[in-house]
């Protein structure tokens, strides 16, 4: 899947020369945590959080008035706390890429260009939102982990097998094992209980590691 499909399109922003006062108004009024910032030429040049705010707002523990941390806030830009030339993806940037570099980068967005313009934003949230999709959360089944040999044609029987049950597999997901000889599934199924499944599947797997109705 690419990141057009579920990038925010489109998305809020703000200008360089904005004050922080109305940069967190924007973002409390649009419910949004971030904004990208454009230039005059509506060229991207950075990107402004809520916590970029939070952390040069004076301390409520200060001598400070709340009009004067307000007429303090109001003079501070948001091109003075922006993170500048931030990190960017194109829209045929596929989802697991961008993933890999917000978890490798700690990265909590990334704006999506289309040469010099923007196009749209993808978030943490909608990573977490695609993580549901995978494991189909949103959907009531039988979902059973499991520890399997890694070697060529394990799952293709193993799906061919709930297949022939007349069972709807929900999804299915591989990931890392113990060690390199082996893997950890988790599949969800619809249509059958969980004895059913155990029972179907135990003969082909190295061990059952769980197994609940969610």
């Amino acid at each position: 899947m690419i990141i057009e499909r579920r990038m925010t399109k489109n998305p809020v922003t703000i200008s360089p020369d904005a004050n922080v006062v109305e940069a967190s108004e924007l973002m409390k009024k649009e419910k949004v945590h971030r904004l990208p910032v454009l230039d005059k030429d509506k060229k991207l040049v950075g990107v402004i959080s809520e916590k970029d705010i939070l952390f040069a707002s004076p301390s409520p523990a200060s001598s400070l008035s709340i009009h004067e941390m307000a007429y303090l806030l109001s003079k501070l830009t948001v091109r003075k706390l922006m993170t500048k030339d931030p990190v960017t993806i194109t829209k045929d940037t596929t989802v697991e890429e961008a993933a890999r570099l917000m978890v490798d980068q700690d990265l909590s967005c990334l704006p999506v260009v289309e040469g010099d313009k923007l196009v749209g934003i993808v978030s943490k949230s909608d990573m977490f939102k695609i993580l549901l999709e995978l494991f189909g959360a949103r959907h009531f089944g039988t979902r059973l982990s499991f520890l399997v040999d890694d070697k060529p044609g394990t799952i293709a029987a193993i799906s061919k097998a709930v297949a022939e049950k007349g069972w709807d597999i929900i999804s299915f997901g591989t990931f890392m094992g113990t060690d390199p000889s082996n893997a950890i599934c988790t599949i969800k199924v619809e249509g059958c209980g969980q004895n059913d499944l155990v029972q179907l599947l135990r003969p082909m797997v190295k061990e059952i590691l769980d197994v609940r109705e969610v």
